[in-house]
This record gives structure tokens, C-alpha cells and sequence, in this order.
């Protein structure tokens, strides 16, 4: 699949996270996705998830977790397999009523059309410190 048509794929995912349509995310990753989001232990959005029952948990602990005030994709940086995004967050713990703002790093693996892994790299110091409510 060529570059474009990768980014296409990505593009895809984060306007149906926009829109709430979980199940065209779950659609739109392989029945094996590795989605690896870096932090500690006890934040419960952090770790490694596998397959699609391992997303739909993380998508389910985001909801619960957190709220977005901004969630932008501005950049998208395409080379063979893999689409790198830099995305903008602003980010609200209601648990907490602390927020963290600032730029994550996602790093993309399209295999066939659809994602295959989805890496997440951001101050996780700066997360983990609102989530607790330092």
C-alpha cells in the first residue's frame, strides 16, 4: 500500500475517534493490533493492549479516564509502512480536575490496509503527575 494511502488509513481512525465511532476504529485495525501506550502502572490507560478486545478495553478506560478539550493531529510523516503523527492534546483528569497539556508522538504500522500497531510517545511524568492530582 503506498504512503498516501496509509496516511488515508490514519486520517481515517482519528476522524472516526472524533466523531465517537468506535466501531470504525475497531474496523479499521488488524485482528491482532499491538497499541502500546508508555506510563506507569497506575494509570490505567497506560501498558500494552493486543488485539481488538485489548483496544475496545483501552478506548473503554480512556472514556473513563479522561476528557479531551483539544485532540489535534497537525503533522503526518509517512515513509513505508509506518505514519508518524504529531498530535496536540489538552487533556482534563475529572477524578483530579488536574490537566496536561502538550504534544504526543503516535507512531503508525499500516500492514494491508489496516493498523497493525499503534506506539504513543508523550511526557508521561506530566500525565501521570495530573492523573493523581500532583
Amino acid at each position: 500500500m503506498a504512503e498516501q494511502q496509509n496516511v488515508q488509513v490514519v486520517e481515517g481512525i482519528y476522524a472516526a475517534y472524533g466523531r465517537g465511532d468506535m466501531a470504525a476504529c475497531l474496523d479499521a485495525v488488524t485482528d491482532d493490533i499491538e497499541w502500546v501506550i508508555p506510563g506507569p502502572s497506575d494509570l490505567p490507560i497506560a501498558g500494552t493492549f493486543r488485539g481488538k478486545a485489548g483496544l475496545q478495553e483501552w478506548l473503554g478506560k480512556v472514556m473513563e479516564t479522561m476528557q479531551f478539550r483539544v485532540f489535534e493531529p497537525r503533522e503526518f510523516i509517512a515513509q513505508g509502512d509506518k505514519v508518524v503523527v504529531l498530535v496536540y492534546s489538552e487533556i482534563v483528569f475529572p477524578r483530579t480536575g488536574r490537566d496536561v497539556a502538550g504534544t504526543e508522538v503516535h507512531v503508525w504500522t499500516v500492514r494491508d490496509g489496516k493498523v497493525a500497531r499503534h506506539q504513543s510517545y508523550e511526557d508521561t511524568a506530566a500525565v501521570a503527575d495530573a492523573y493523581r492530582g500532583r
